[in-house]
């Protein structure tokens, strides 16, 4: 028995949840074990007492592992263990990332991780992202790291209309709502999630549904600090220091001023550039004015003070004028410019470009081959639908080079991907697999809205039969007290210098994707509510611009790109279908120049480029299965001549006669003639016997014609 073990259990969506410290990982800073159910994530915390020279920069890293042990399950593929973080685990540890970060004390640059590992998995326990959240929270809630009150995060989901909190997996098969909630007792945090075009007011209700319970989960951090919590230790903040703001304030307003008036991104970087190189020789040749030592970091430490100086000039003219960088009012979209059929190879490309943002979407179609398969521990999956983002340097104008898809990637396009997913249509409307590239050509502000847009216009112009064109807007916010402004399509300065970016995408009838991330310790629901109503009007403008270049998918898909035909066969028919080692399937492929994918249930999808050998592949195949009909037309080859005919092959073991008399309209004497063997002729069946055997006509179909007249 551990005499240092404390459990604390609290009820969370109708599960127990006990949270368990003092008995593993009691090295971190702070550990507590998490269980519901059969799963268990077990979570620590470690931050380091001493900063980096010159460090500038809050290092924070989360990492969420799943463990295959976790579900008894080895990993499929070649290597047996774990390696580089999956998609689905990433975007797990930037849920958890999101609602801390901002709550760590400003200033506080000591480099600090996290790490939730899913030690067991069971598919009626808790959710394991879920309860990773939990136990971070719990975590920090413990330890001695600075760390700014005790925060709650859940799932909710809405069944038969029914709001239901963090839904056991099967569950969310039959719910058209999907949000992740994280939050304080006093305010939400982050917010990220999907659903089928729902209202704002819906959407409204489903945060504060989870609010509600995370103020349940806060009381018992709240014990838990009490109880078993470590004092916080002292740190030394890296902030700038009030005497020398107060010199840089009286001294270049004027000149920072002139550099917020610039519109053009590129030349107002180039002017903070400046406004910085001017004021590091300002405080090299007056060091003792501004508070600093002869040998301090000039051009490090005037990087630091302009950003502070421009980031309270931009936010009191926001709040106090209603003024934006460059001048734009608070609720009004960039220009938007759009384009569809921008490359002739690609099945369907659309270019978006709002203000100094600009996104290409890709679309490439496909049959179940091209599916993304996810291995995780809650079993294998198969998407018909992605969505790739890739954010090259160049869009924003730097020098770096790509060597790995970051984490922002995969958050952005998973965004998008929501946004999208909501309106691409089922199996039985269009049996495709469909991938979406977003590049990213230019950016400054909202580029996974971007993405949403583009790839929006490129599916249809792909002829992917969307249920409604899909839209997106980033919201920015302001806020100092009681005071605060809502900023519609956010720059990239105003996110950088903003304490929020408030991502909405969805139709006309409502949205589809939401996410939210805040960098003050919370917004109240009369924010959330402004927010959500002023990015509707946003986004009906966007889908108006949309709309004057493409509204509606597509009617024919474009040259090149592969058609399908589908029919059902009995599901003991595959075999005959397949035959033996593939063989007979393998032959059909060759003959009509097509791929052929055959369902468990007896769905059988043909796939080729030219129509004419879908159809052709088509009959052949039901040939093949069912036999021939009396009166159709077929292809056939000739495999045996004789005195009274030819034998012919309309398909692999169905052969018929075609007698003397019914090879050409005119007499035939001798059928050498008019046929050879391996000629392919077209052929009718006019009879089949009690005994199967099948009679053919070639002059009913396409006369033969004599080879040496």
């Amino acid at each position: 028995m551990n005499e240092n073990k404390r459990e604390y259990k609290v009820e969370f969506g109708g599960k127990e949840v006990i949270i368990e410290t003092g008995r593993l990982a009691k090295q971190a800073d702070g550990s507590v074990l998490v269980t519901s159910g059969g799963t268990q994530v077990l979570v620590a915390v470690c931050s380091a007492h001493t900063v980096k020279d010159g460090q500038d920069f809050f290092p924070l890293t989360v990492d969420y592992i799943e463990k295959f042990y976790a579900a008894g399950k080895f990993l499929g593929g070649f290597l047996k263990r774990e390696g580089k973080p999956t998609a689905k685990e990433t975007l797990a540890a930037r849920l958890i990332d999101r609602p801390i970060r901002p709550m760590f004390p400003k200033g506080y640059m000591n480099e600090t991780s996290v790490t939730a590992t899913v030690l067991s998995y069971a598919p009626a326990g808790g959710d394991p992202e879920v309860l990773a959240g939990l136990g971070t929270f719990a975590a920090l809630a413990i330890s001695d790291v600075p760390f700014d009150g005790h925060l709650g995060s859940c799932k909710v989901g809405r069944i038969n209309g029914q709001l239901v909190l963090n839904p056991n997996a099967d569950q969310w098969e039959t719910s058209d709502l999907e949000v992740a909630i994280a939050g304080s007792r006093d305010a939400i945090l982050m917010v990220e999630g999907e659903s089928h075009e729902i209202s704002e007011q819906e959407m409204l209700e489903a945060i504060k549904f989870g609010h509600d319970h995370i103020k349940k989960f806060c009381d018992v951090l709240a014990k838990m600090e009490k109880e078993v919590g470590r004092p916080k230790r002292k740190y030394e903040s890296t902030t700038p220091n009030k005497k020398m703001m107060e010199k840089v304030t009286e001294s270049f307003t004027g000149k920072a001023r002139a550099v917020l008036s610039i519109n053009e991104k590129l030349q107002r970087q180039a002017g903070v550039r400046g406004l910085e190189s001017e004021l590091a020789n300002d405080m090299k040749q007056n060091f003792a004015a501004y508070g600093l030592s002869e040998d301090s970091a000039f051009a490090k430490i005037a990087i630091g003070a302009v950003d502070e100086l421009l980031y309270h000039m931009m936010r009191s003219d926001i709040l106090n004028s209603n003024r934006r960088i460059g001048g734009r009012a608070l609720d009004v979209v960039r220009p938007i410019e759009t384009e569809t059929d921008i490359l002739s190879g690609p099945h369907g490309s659309a270019l978006f470009t709002r203000g100094e943002t600009q996104v290409m979407g890709v679309v490439t179609i496909g049959g179940s081959k091209g599916e993304q398969m996810t291995d995780g521990i809650a079993g294998i999956g198969y998407d018909r639908f992605y969505l790739h983002y890739n954010f090259p340097s160049f869009s924003v104008g730097e020098a770096r080079g790509k060597f790995s898809v970051s984490r922002r990637e995969l958050g952005h396009g998973n965004l998008a991907e929501r946004a999208l997913k909501a309106v691409f249509p089922s199996a039985d409307d269009f049996g495709y697999t469909v991938r979406l590239v977003c590049e990213v050509l230019e950016s400054n502000g909202s580029s996974s809205m971007g993405s949403v847009c583009s790839g929006s216009m490129a599916l249809m112009d792909a002829g992917v039969p969307m249920k409604s064109p899909v839209a997106g807007v980033a919201m920015g916010l302001i806020k100092d007290g009681n005071n605060f402004k809502i900023l519609t399509d956010i720059l990239g300065d105003e996110d950088h210098l903003g304490d929020m970016d408030f991502k909405v995408a969805g139709t006309e009838k409502g949205i589809t994707a939401i996410q939210m991330d805040i960098k003050i310790t919370g917004i109240t629901e009369e924010i959330i509510v402004k927010a959500l109503d002023q990015a509707k009007k946003g986004r009906f403008h966007i889908l108006g611009e949309m709309s004057k270049t493409i509204n509606v998918h597509r009617r024919e898909l474009k040259d090149g790109v592969p058609r399908m035909s589908t029919f059902k066969i009995q599901p003991d028919q595959i075999g005959a279908l397949i035959g033996p080692g593939g063989k007979v399937i393998k032959a059909i492929q060759e003959q009509f120049d097509v791929t052929i994918e055959c369902g468990e249930d007896g769905t059988i999808k043909v796939i080729g480029v030219d129509k004419g050998n879908l159809e052709n592949c088509v009959g052949h195949c039901n040939l093949l299965l069912n036999g021939p009909e009396i009166g159709s037309v077929y292809i056939g080859k000739v495999v045996t001549i004789k005195e009274y005919g030819a034998f012919v092959d309309i398909a692999p073991g169905v052969s018929g006669l075609v007698h003397v008399s019914e090879i050409s309209n005119e007499r035939v004497q001798d059928v050498n003639d008019y046929l050879a063997v391996g000629d392919e002729i077209e052929i009718k069946v006019v009879e089949i016997d009690k005994l199967g055997r099948i009679k053919l006509s070639a002059k009913e179909a396409k006369p033969v014609i004599k080879k040496h007249k």
